[in-house]
């Protein structure tokens, strides 16, 4: 399993965009896609909402893969 660890400079990013931007989703549509089939967890718990704010200490996972948001 891999781990990203990613830097907040803001106080929330978008879930879709955070998936986006560290290379796990092709493109928005593509991350949206993965978000709303209920592939994505935050935290332990499947996300579903593709304008979730991530924070600082969430732990987000898309199958083998793992951002931890510092």
């Amino acid at each position: 399993m891999a781990t990203i660890n990613f830097q907040l400079k803001e106080e929330f990013i978008p879930l879709i965009q955070l998936l986006k931007y560290t290379g796990i989703a092709e493109s928005g549509a593509h991350a949206s896609e993965m978000v709303i089939d209920g592939q994505v967890y935050c935290n332990g718990e499947i996300e579903t909402r593709k304008r979730y704010k991530v924070r600082s200490g969430d732990v987000i996972v898309f199958e083998n893969e793992t951002i931890e948001v510092k």
